[in-house]
């Protein structure tokens, strides 16, 4: 009976299993020397078997079809088959007599209604042996997830630690993937100019390539970088040390949406049009050329707008500068305001310990909920969706807490590290009023107000936390005790 030889490992890794072959086949052959089979042809597969699809097993069921062959040689029902679809091929060349047996060292089979039955559940007993391992697999790696252990190839900006089987911050890629999310937070970086810059900077996969536009845009959207693991739409917090903070990771997100709204290429630079609306009627303010100059009009794009004036760009730009000039702090009062949020960082201290308690109680009373979320869910009250939704919702919150435990830890009250960023962005406002690089302004201004309306030809603002209490008033005496006032127009 002419026989062809079917040997198959699992992986297509030289380094793993590299034996099972060479002992397959040479078993094989002193199994088909005793048996006196005449063997025709021999096939060899480095590819499991779980799923169908195999182009050498293809080959040789062809090669059988053909009438090149009558038997098929191999070491166990499983290397040729361990799903339905292959394990129903061979059956079926059996019944439609175009392969007339199958030879196993390790089993006897008979061309019987009997053996077909028997091989059946030799190959449903592989099949679910591969179905079980792949459950335990899933259910280690579940395991492990709840554990916030990441178990996964590390993501750019992580390496793998083999000693904790965890991700920890890699060295040389983490602080430019943290720069990436704080250059594209201040919105004046598109994707492609965010990935032209971390190329000049020297971001590179772990093999040395230049990690692609698209790579980055997805980089961006990844919660692994504040600390969370996202597992089939649900979220877990991670035990690895987080690059960026879940603010920073929420700017970049709302940046995200903003760049991808579609927008029309312009054909001239306006700068000072795309945040500011038109007191009269809310509608967005608009700009055109007239004889050389540029002009500032409401766009009237909903309804009768009583307001018909428009404001050159020249007169615009006087009166933003009069806002820059209102919030920046001399420099004498920029030492006095560091010095005293430095005592005032001091005493925070203090109260640190306090705080961490609160939130801590917080961060148990989520995990009492996300508790009761999972009996509801074992218990059918809820659906598994309505689950998902709510327990990341309660995970993002905790995670919000761990936040702020850590900053309580570095003795930093809530106010006090923004009020000196403030005062610092403040002493170099300064600098705006002689730049000739006029979209330097705008930036700055959103990070100061909100709302900026034209009202004939005035510019009306609503300062922000801090600055507002700059725009009312240059008495700075106060500042801090009206840190918390609340916001007024500005004209």
């Amino acid at each position: 009976m002419k026989t062809v030889i079917y040997i198959r490992k699992s992986t297509e890794q030289d380094e793993r299993q590299a034996l099972s072959l060479e002992a397959q086949l040479r078993e094989l052959r002193q199994f088909a020397a005793e048996e006196q089979l005449q063997i025709v042809a021999s096939f060899e597969e480095a590819k499991t078997a779980k799923e169908p699809g195999r182009n050498v097993f293809r080959e040789m069921l062809e090669f059988v079809e053909q009438g090149n062959a009558d038997a098929i040689l191999a070491w166990h029902p499983d290397r040729l088959a361990r799903n339905a679809v292959d394990g129903g091929a061979i059956i079926h060349l059996l019944d439609t007599g175009k392969l007339k047996h199958l030879y196993f060292p390790t089993m006897s089979f008979d061309n019987t209604p009997q053996g077909k039955f028997m091989l059946s559940i030799a190959f449903g007993q592989s099949k679910l042996y591969v179905d079980n391992l792949s459950e335990n697999v899933k259910r280690g790696q579940r395991q492990k997830v709840h554990r916030g252990e990441w178990t996964w190839p590390a993501p750019l900006g992580y390496r793998n630690n083999r000693e904790t089987r965890n991700i920890e911050p890699d060295p040389e890629r983490s602080p430019l993937v943290r720069k990436a999310f704080e250059l594209f937070a201040t919105g004046e970086y598109t994707f492609t100019a965010l990935h032209k810059e971390l190329k000049e900077l020297g971001l590179r996969s772990p093999k040395g390539n230049i990690v692609s536009l698209s790579n980055i845009q997805r980089m961006l959207q990844y919660p692994v970088f504040y600390g969370l693991i996202h597992l089939n739409g649900e979220f877990f917090p991670g035990s690895f040390e987080p690059l960026i903070s879940k603010k920073l990771f929420d700017k970049v997100q709302e940046e995200i949406k903003v760049k991808s709204r579609p927008t029309r290429q312009k054909k001239h630079s306006f700068p000072f049009t795309g945040f500011l609306k038109c007191a009269s009627c809310g509608c967005s303010i608009t700009a055109e050329i007239q004889k050389g100059h540029h002009y500032y009009r409401c766009s009237k794009k909903r309804e009768k707008c009583e307001q018909k004036k428009y404001m050159r760009e020249e007169t615009m730009l006087e009166k933003v500068k009069e806002i820059v000039e209102q919030v920046s702090l001399p420099d004498d009062w920029c030492d006095k305001m560091l010095d005293y949020l430095n005592k005032e960082e001091g005493k925070a201290a203090t109260n640190s310990k306090t705080f961490v308690q609160k939130f801590k109680d917080e961060q148990s009373q989520i995990d009492t909920k996300i508790d009761d979320l999972l009996d509801l869910r074992l218990e059918g009250a809820i659906n598994s969706q309505e689950y998902i939704t709510k327990k990341n919702k309660l995970v993002n919150q905790r995670l919000d807490l761990e936040q702020k435990i850590k900053n309580a830890g570095k003795n930093r009250s809530d106010w006090v590290e923004p009020m000196r960023e403030m005062v610092l962005a403040s002493r170099q406002a300064k600098k705006l009023q002689s730049t000739k690089n006029l979209s330097e302004i705008p930036t700055f201004l959103k990070s100061v107000g909100s709302n900026f309306r034209l009202r004939g030809g005035d510019l009306l603002c609503e300062g922000k936390t801090g600055w507002r209490v700059l725009l009312q008033n240059r008495d700075f005496s106060d500042w801090w005790v009206r840190w918390g006032s609340n916001p007024r127009p500005i004209g």
